[in-house]
């Protein structure tokens, strides 16, 4: 996207790269755009071996008909095994009319991924029912095998400056007369609200903060810390702020250096989008609450006592260097 390489693609390859190794199978990429040559060193410094590369001024705009026409040219011609792809807005849907012009599966938002070798099956995994349980899909009967992934669910590699691989170069084939849709302008998004997916402490609220008010407690945390502010999708949906600030399964998936679970309880949702933060301190009187399961440390105890101890703790802190105790 714009001449760069998008995170989760880079997170993809190293996700692919643990069940490329696995299978003893290469690893590789494919890359649509325009004037888009130089980008291949980056897919091989982050693990692939391979990459198959469409280079076409008509690929300059994501357009679906012509994103899937030289996706499935190259799944035709090359038969992957599987192909993951980011859960991007445009991952979404060039994986979508792919799986359907292909007549294979496509497992959506999975949180994990691993793959079975000897049967040679991707297994993708996902929360369903609600959140309720973990759903292990598998595609047994079509190939290729294909999942998306949000952002920051997997994790890339380490760069491995000057690594390289094999470029592999295919032609799109298509002209611009024959196509149905023309790209007249691109909008970019002009708000400047803090991407959560970008933020390195963040302040997440619950429905155990009662009401909007209650909910004031996450900012009057986040200011002093100069945190973002998120919440689970029970808080949003009551309306105590504004949906792009939801965390988890339905929501954006994050990983901070801290992250404050205030009041939550800890949904299968709500923790597949947060529990690869570096730190997890959560805050909830009830000690048997399933969000203390993967914080890093517990604070059992009311919100609406410990918060504000915590505040006022931190506020010290940062006026005059004072350690805070905890």
């Amino acid at each position: 996207m714009d001449g760069e390489i998008v995170g989760v693609s880079l997170e993809l390859l190293g996700a692919g790269r643990r069940l490329a190794d696995k299978m003893n199978a290469p690893l590789a990429g494919f890359m649509l755009g325009h004037n888009v040559e130089s980008l291949a060193k980056t897919c091989f410094e982050y693990g692939a071996d391979i990459v198959y590369m469409i280079d076409d001024p008509l690929l300059t705009d994501y357009r679906s008909e012509t994103y899937m026409k030289g996706t499935v040219d190259l799944c035709n011609k090359y038969k992957p095994e599987m192909i993951l792809y980011g859960a991007t807005p445009n991952g979404k849907d060039l994986s979508s009319a792919v799986a359907t012009e292909l007549a294979t599966g496509l497992t959506a938002d999975c949180t994990m991924l691993d793959v079975n070798a000897e049967q040679r099956l991707l297994e993708a995994s996902r929360p369903a029912f609600g959140g309720n349980i973990m759903a292990t899909i598998l595609c047994k009967n079509h190939r290729p095998q294909m999942a998306t992934v949000r952002s920051k669910v997997m994790k890339a590699l380490e760069r491995q400056v000057g690594r390289t691989g094999q470029i592999i170069h295919e032609t799109l084939g298509m002209h611009e007369k024959d196509l149905q849709t023309r790209v007249l302008e691109i909008v970019r998004e002009t708000s400047q609200r803090v991407k959560l997916d970008e933020a390195h402490i963040i302040v997440a609220g619950g429905k155990g903060l009662g009401d909007a008010k209650g909910f004031q407690l996450c900012y009057d945390l986040a200011e002093v810390i100069n945190a973002s502010v998120g919440a689970t999708r029970d808080a949003v949906e009551a309306g105590w702020i504004d949906h792009h600030y939801q965390i988890g399964q339905t929501g954006v998936t994050v990983t901070p250096k801290i992250y404050f679970a205030i009041a939550i309880s800890g949904a299968v949702q709500h923790i597949v989008g947060m529990q690869n933060s570096e730190f997890i301190i959560a805050i909830n009187k009830d000690p048997n609450a399933a969000i203390h399961n993967v914080a890093t440390y517990s604070i059992v105890g009311d919100a609406f006592e410990v918060v504000p101890k915590l505040i006022e703790a931190f506020k010290k802190a940062v006026k005059g260097g004072e350690k805070v105790h905890v």
